[in-house]
């Protein structure tokens, strides 16, 4: 059996993990570089060119990114001004034309599902939903073993259901957006009125444990926010198992509460699914991406 030589990036808004894989999931070296995202689409795929030229050989290249994805196609549908320039961006024709190696696309929290149900905490799951908070709030849905993706490919903004009519101003350009309530940045931003010294989550739960009791309640109150999107998507989807992700979920308080209020909302049918925290934390996209060899 031929063992493949695969190098795999996750390209978010900071930082682009890469590594050297093969397609079980064997690292043989990882690393990270900042995205400067601020100089723009071309900027990103050329230091992801440059990462590549370091080895004298890859049989496949994997790219995880933000972005709405055209999976097939390995381009941008849309991506909004964090990256300049980045929508319509064909990541599959410029690394193939480069490297003339197998080339695979895919939307960041896709690749997360993909990797927690390769390598992670999914694998026990047929079905599942995932949703990573973060800045905003992605979501993907694995049903019979395999990523639904919708009519046109874009299945899964879980952030842009709305929960608060005629709420407040979405960077989406509508109103009411969960996202605008459940992230993390809607965490820190009421946190931030409560203390202004609180400038990100890491801060915010010190705080807590040392015990602030003001800035306690702005996390109780946003456990609510993320519990009420996550109690209808169980009401909708029916699924065994929702899997939460981001660097906020890394703290057992967040996962504690957030289950809590969703087993107080939900109907009593609905009881049995389970609210896991990812696995793979932020390796999830890598290990997706790693996945997508796979497929």
């Amino acid at each position: 059996m031929i063992v493949l030589r695969i190098f795999a990036a996750d390209i978010g808004g900071t930082a682009i993990k890469y590594c050297i894989a093969n397609e079980n999931g064997l690292l043989e070296y990882i690393g990270e570089v900042p995205t400067e995202s601020h100089k723009g689409g071309q900027a990103i795929i050329q230091k992801v060119v440059d990462l590549i030229s370091a080895y004298s050989k890859v049989d496949a290249i994997s790219i995880s990114t933000a972005g709405q994805v055209n999976n097939e196609e390995g381009y941008i549908i849309y991506a909004n001004e964090n990256i300049p320039g980045y929508t319509g961006t064909r990541i599959k024709e410029m690394l193939e034309k480069e490297f003339q190696v197998p080339v695979k696309v895919e939307n960041d929290v896709n690749s997360a599902a993909l990797g927690e149900k390769h390598f992670g905490i999914g694998k026990q799951f047929e079905d599942f939903l995932f949703l990573t908070f973060g800045t905003g709030i992605g979501g993907a849905i694995v049903i019979n073993n395999k990523l639904y993706r919708g009519f046109n490919g874009i299945a899964g903004e879980f952030g842009h259901m709305i929960t608060h009519t005629e709420g407040l101003l979405c960077n989406c350009g509508h109103f009411g957006c969960y996202e605008c309530y459940g992230s993390t940045r809607a965490l820190v931003r009421e946190a931030n009125k409560i203390n202004p010294n609180c400038t990100d989550g890491r801060i915010l739960f010190e705080m807590i444990e040392k015990g602030d009791q003001g800035l306690y309640q702005v996390f109780q109150n946003w456990a609510k926010e993320v519990a009420i999107g996550i109690v209808s998507l169980v009401h909708i989807f029916n699924p065994p198992c929702i899997i939460i992700g981001g660097g906020v979920m890394e703290q057992s308080l967040a996962v504690e509460q957030v289950s809590k209020y969703v087993r107080e909302r939900i109907m009593p049918s609905y009881a049995d699914v389970k609210i896991l925290k990812s696995q793979l934390g932020n390796r999830a996209g890598l290990y997706g991406a790693i996945s997508l060899q796979k497929q």
